[in-house]
């Protein structure tokens, strides 16, 4: 009898080290705890230092040749580019970044003060030259995925081509405000994209601004590199409006995911990837901008991105095989999460929450991009010609196409509150 209760309490004993709890009340195995601690060293590299960041996060300072994109298998004996070869003509120049301008009826007006938005850890620490700034992942952020394999991967992010991936991103809950480029061959994109702080309703659910750089199709293994701001409660764990970036060479399928895991090389030691953009524009207020500019170095053929006049970092075009030779669409643009909750759209808001209606009325209300470009073939910055998709009744755009070379160049209005009496 003795024999047998030892036994049964050996049992007990060995069952409950084969599971864990979780402060989120998910039951794991201890495979999947070593899975996860696996997966914390890989995108968690040895710093030189860290930094506490208002807002919550740890900064890691971590040796430029120890960053995760050298985790990716075709960069094994990748050697480090501090700076591209060529820039786009004419010379690159930094897009004026507003913050505090008196409107006028047609916006803001050129004597306007500018200056440029910051991320939240810069007040609390540097990184050393040598070091790139990293947002440690937690354990946390991973419980939060729907699993361990889809932590930092998107499922379906992309404006539809036609009618079939129209119904496709009806079906995939993503909804889109989008100025587009006709099918041509691209080398780069240059724009301003207005910074807001939008109401995302469900955690699962996210909101945001940026420019698609695209190759190929669904059917022949799309090419993207993507960059933005978005608000995702689930990937980060707060409502904070943050710097993103993303990439895929296979439609999302196996390759790519947010931020710096492998493949994206960060070259500069201010800006965090997935950090905390701050300040953001307020109604009727001020109004700031992360202006992005991302371009093709003809010599070697990687994929440079420039974020409010600091150069950041690049793609080496060998993770790609369309974007290996060009670009052939560019989007800018808004786009949301909705998860029918309860049979209702969710009143995720994108952009400001504001739908574009009349020019004149509409700067510091509805959300913008402005002074659009794209690189061409000759290495040129050109004004692309852009057509307009969004999902009617519960999100709109307004675009503007221009030849001036003033503050607003070829812009457009976009976003709106989600549901609302003719978005049920």
């Amino acid at each position: 009898m003795k024999l047998s209760f030892h036994f049964m309490i050996v049992v007990y004993v060995l069952m409950v080290a084969r599971y864990c709890y979780t402060g989120n009340n998910k039951l794991l195995t201890s495979p999947q705890n070593a899975q996860i601690q696996k997966l914390l060293n890989e995108l968690n590299k040895p710093p030189v230092k860290s930094i506490n960041s208002p807002d919550g996060d740890i900064i890691d300072c971590v040796p430029i040749h120890q960053q995760p994109a050298f985790d990716h298998p075709l960069l094994k004996n990748h050697t480090i580019k501090m700076r591209p070869n060529h820039y786009p003509n004419p010379k690159v120049d930094e897009i004026k970044v507003s913050s505090t301008m008196n409107a006028s009826k047609d916006g803001p007006s050129s004597s306007s003060s500018s200056s440029s938005t910051t991320q939240s850890w810069h007040s609390n620490g540097k990184c050393p030259r040598g070091t790139i700034p990293i947002r440690r992942t937690k354990r946390e952020d991973v419980l939060r995925a729907s699993s361990i394999q889809s932590y930092g991967k998107k499922t379906f992010s992309f404006p539809p081509l036609n009618s079939i991936e129209s119904e496709l991103a009806i079906n995939e809950q993503h909804e889109y405000a989008i100025a587009s480029t006709s099918d041509g061959q691209f080398y780069g994109t240059k724009g301003a994209l207005n910074l807001w702080n939008p109401h995302v309703q469900e955690s699962n659910e996210f909101s945001l601004a940026q420019t698609w750089i695209i190759g190929g199709t669904y059917d022949t293994g799309l090419n993207t590199i993507e960059a933005g701001w978005q608000v995702y409660r689930d990937l980060y764990g707060d409502n904070n409006t943050r710097l993103f970036i993303y990439w895929t060479s296979d439609a999302y399928q196996k390759t790519g995911c947010y931020n710096l895991c492998s493949g994206f090389v960060q070259t500069n030691n201010k800006i965090a990837i997935g950090g905390t953009l701050t300040p953001t524009s307020q109604i009727d207020g001020s109004q700031y901008e992360l202006a992005i500019f991302i371009w093709k170095d003809g010599k070697d053929g990687d994929w440079w991105m420039d974020i409010n006049g600091e150069l950041v970092g690049y793609w080496p075009s060998s993770l790609f095989s369309y974007l290996r030779v060009k670009a052939t669409r560019i989007d800018w643009g808004g786009e949301i999460v909705n998860r029918g909750t309860n049979g209702h759209h969710t009143t995720t808001q994108m952009g400001s929450g504001k739908f574009p209606q009349k020019w004149q009325q509409w700067y510091r209300r509805a959300s913008y991009v402005r002074k659009v470009e794209t690189v061409d073939s000759s290495n040129y910055l050109r004004i692309p010609v852009l057509n307009a998709y969004h999902e009617p009744h519960c999100y709109d755009i307004m675009t503007r196409v221009t030849n001036e070379d003033d503050y607003w160049g070829t812009h457009f209005y976009f976003g709106g509150p989600g549901r609302n009496k003719d978005c049920p």
